[in-house]
């Protein structure tokens, strides 16, 4: 983890361009809205807040996009680029990345539909409930199985488009959707979730929050000492 912050560290202390300004923001982001990269990927926003530097920021799977993509609203690509990947891990790692937000057009909001981000949760221990958001497929919960090479094993639904998406107990964040498992080692598996409606279907997985915070925290620069909004 050291030398995976001390890698990131020049990257994330460089000054990134966010876009071009607009007189009044336009945009509405919050955790589980659909984010548009320019390599045409579709993701869902793990939450949106301040770093130590005062700079809006938000945070989202790093197989999303590379360093250095620009990204936009799903919802509103009138407005243009929105921000900028400061880091992205292009899920080498932890699966990570940090985006830099332009002021001039975001406007952050603690609640997008059913899920609220008010602050950081401790990580759910098995048995547990949490509960996804994506832009796919939406709100839904599952049960919290164990963990499994560093990530949270549970039954909520994850579809593509979800990744990224937070992963709550209440309006706590405790982690980060990554996808859905199809298989591990020698076993195949693959039982596709219908919007959360059936629940047998293959286990999705998380990373826990603090450890993606830890990371930023220990390189510094965009995205260090992150506040959800």
């Amino acid at each position: 983890m050291a030398a995976l912050a001390a890698a990131i560290t020049g990257v994330l202390t460089a000054t990134l361009g966010a876009g071009g300004a607009s007189a009044d923001p336009t945009v509405v982001l919050g955790a589980a809205s659909g984010i548009v990269f320019d390599n045409n990927s579709t993701c869902s926003l793990t939450a949106i807040g301040h770093d130590r530097a005062g700079r809006l920021v938000g945070i989202t799977a790093g197989h999303c996009a590379s360093t250095g993509a620009q990204l936009k609203a799903e919802r509103d690509r009138r407005a243009g680029v929105i921000g900028t990947v400061a880091f992205s891990d292009d899920a080498e790692y932890f699966d990570f990345a940090v985006l830099e937000l332009d002021v001039s057009k975001v406007i952050p909001v603690r609640t997008i539909g059913g899920t609220t981000v008010a602050g950081i949760g401790a990580p759910p221990a098995p048995g547990s409930t949490v509960c996804a958001d994506g832009r796919t497929t939406g709100r839904n919960c599952g049960l919290v199985w164990g963990e499994l090479e560093g990530t949270s094993i549970n039954q909520y639904c994850s579809q593509p488009g979800d990744s990224g998406g937070p992963v709550v107990v209440g309006d706590q964040l405790v982690g980060m959707n990554q996808g859905r498992l199809t298989g591990y080692g020698l076993v195949e598996f693959n039982l596709p979730c219908d919007g959360g409606l059936n629940p047998i279907h293959s286990p999705a997985y998380f990373q826990p929050i603090g450890v993606i915070l830890d990371v930023l925290n220990r390189a510094g620069g965009v995205g260090a000492g992150f506040t959800p909004i």
